[in-house]
């Protein structure tokens, strides 16, 4: 492999194994026997769905935000290993919060569940920020942390004292992330947004994004024209990872490259430490698959170390396992 982020996120969770990703839509699908096992087929190349419980998988893009083991029972079932993944949504949990469910968790199911940490960006034009948040990550590493989330307030609500946006490429940001990448620990960057969130609803391409929107015109950024670019995001993530070879770095949706898989290609070609997860973005693969199948699918195979599986799911007792399937 060419990069070590998925052995890193799971390093906690036993030995890594190819995420099984699309395989129905992009290869199974054609097949004319789906009701056979991989065994029981001519053509043991294929997986089919009633190899699901016997393959071991992960989902490396999940939020567990409440004291509760009815999802990881679930998952237990359904032969997933997760990441649970702590977050700075302002709508989630006070971070504090959110990793004492996480590190508990982790201790009462270390074979089922990892967990990557976060930061807080509320005190960030006080002169200690540097200095705390590098505390609060020694912590989290040494609670069992194998991974840090970078969330889309950078660059969408974080500002300076002078009133201007700061993006990921900021100079302050540069000791945090050299701390995390002396450490050999993954970032998970969900920075900047779909390139759909700057059209209007009736243009986007997928109808995920224009719920999304629709739900939280905050990040509908059509609507925000004083607010950076979708080029500015993208900009800002190249050039800190520029800055930053020797990190390992997820980007999490598919790094807001949703669109192009050309684009994708692009980047994971020039930044060898880069993979991408998949929540909540699988549907633009499909998208872009209908004009041109062929060149989703080669991607896909060329690139299959590169892209992990994820979903996004956020258990907070508001939904049971079977409603989040």
């Amino acid at each position: 492999m060419k990069t070590v982020s998925a052995i890193k996120l799971m390093q906690h969770c036993g030995r890594y194994k190819h995420l099984l990703f699309l395989l129905f839509f992009f290869q199974y699908c054609s097949q004319p026997n789906t009701k056979k096992s991989r065994t029981e087929s001519s053509d043991a190349s294929y997986y089919t769905a009633a190899d699901f419980s016997s393959i071991e998988k992960y989902d490396t893009h999940i939020h567990l935000r409440i004291d509760d083991s009815t999802f990881i029972q679930q998952s237990k079932e359904d032969n997933f290993r997760l990441l649970n993944i702590n977050n700075a949504n302002p709508a989630a949990p006070a971070i504090e919060e959110q990793q004492r469910i996480a590190i508990k968790l982790l201790k009462e199911y270390p074979e089922r569940v990892a967990y990557a940490t976060t930061f807080s960006v509320n005190n960030w034009n006080d002169p200690n920020w540097e200095k705390q948040t590098i505390e609060y990550l020694k912590n989290s590493f040494s609670n069992g942390a194998v991974a840090v989330k970078i969330w889309k307030n950078i660059g969408m609500e974080l500002k300076d004292k002078n009133g201007r946006y700061v993006m990921i490429d900021d100079p302050r940001f540069d000791p945090i992330l050299n701390f995390i990448a002396k450490n050999h620990i993954p970032v998970i960057g969900h920075l900047g947004e779909s390139r759909n969130s700057w059209l209007p609803l009736g243009k986007m391409t997928v109808t995920s994004t224009r719920v999304y929107d629709s739900i939280h015109p905050q990040y509908h950024m059509y609507l925000h024209p004083e607010m950076p670019s979708y080029e500015d995001h993208i900009r800002a993530k190249d050039h800190m990872l520029e800055k930053h070879p020797d990190l390992v770095f997820i980007g999490a949706h598919l790094g807001s490259l949703e669109w192009s898989v050309d684009e994708l290609a692009k980047r994971l070609d020039k930044f060898p430490n880069m993979t991408v997860d998949m929540a909540e973005r699988i549907a633009h693969f499909q998208y872009q698959a209908i004009n041109n199948w062929q060149k989703v699918h080669d991607f896909i195979i060329k690139y299959q170390d590169r892209l992990l599986y994820a979903t996004d799911i956020i258990v907070d007792g508001t939904k049971t396992p079977q409603e989040m399937r």
